[in-house]
């Protein structure tokens, strides 16, 4: 990456957390940052998307959001929905596709790189989409554990992939490492679920 390229970070905290928990460690969103400020010559914005169940009392992923907010990042959510499926099951469901797809399309024309944390196969249209803009793209997400975390349509579109094995040692810390009185780095988020 250039000294003066314009980068912009797009995290689908469902998926991030999934990939990271399916490799045994945690997200330090802190080293997160400080990593891609230090690769990027401007990171114009950070964001991050994720569901929140708006009705609980206390949710494990409140912490974190109010973190992120106060520490760079630009969150982004939207309330689930609960829904009773054709067998009589509840279900919640909270995505928050449309909404990363949009801001990244917006920003497109003001950055030179977009760095995505999903293995999620429907943002390859979307990646496909901005590339067309001139806009390089890096996907983070695993093929490193089975099944890969991510969608092999989404990783052929990318421009770089990386795995966030690589990242490990930059961003990550083991789920032990974790402190009590520091809830606010814990990587929790709500699993997204089928649509």
């Amino acid at each position: 990456m250039s000294s003066d390229s314009q980068t912009a970070l797009f995290i689908d905290g469902a998926n991030l957390y999934a990939t990271a928990k399916a490799l045994g460690f945690d997200i330090d969103y802190r080293r997160l940052l400080q990593e891609f400020r230090s690769r990027a010559g401007v990171l114009l914005r950070a964001f991050y998307y994720t569901a929140v169940i708006e009705d609980q009392e206390y949710t494990s992923i409140r912490p974190l959001i109010d973190w992120l907010d106060y520490n760079g990042y630009t969150v982004v959510t939207k309330a689930t929905k609960e829904f009773i499926d054709a067998s009589g099951r509840r279900k919640v469901k909270g995505n928050m596709d449309i909404e990363l797809a949009v801001d990244a399309m917006e920003l497109a024309e003001h950055v030179d790189q977009i760095v995505l944390f999903s293995g999620d196969g429907s943002f390859r249209s979307l990646v496909e989409a901005v590339q067309r803009r001139g806009v390089r793209v890096t996907v983070v997400s695993s093929m490193s554990v089975r099944p890969p975390m991510i969608a092999d349509e989404l990783r052929r579109q990318a421009d770089v992939f990386t795995d966030l094995t690589e990242l490990r040692s930059k961003i990550g810390r083991a789920p032990a490492e974790r402190s009590a009185n520091a809830p606010m780095r814990r990587s929790t988020a709500i699993a997204k679920p089928e649509a």
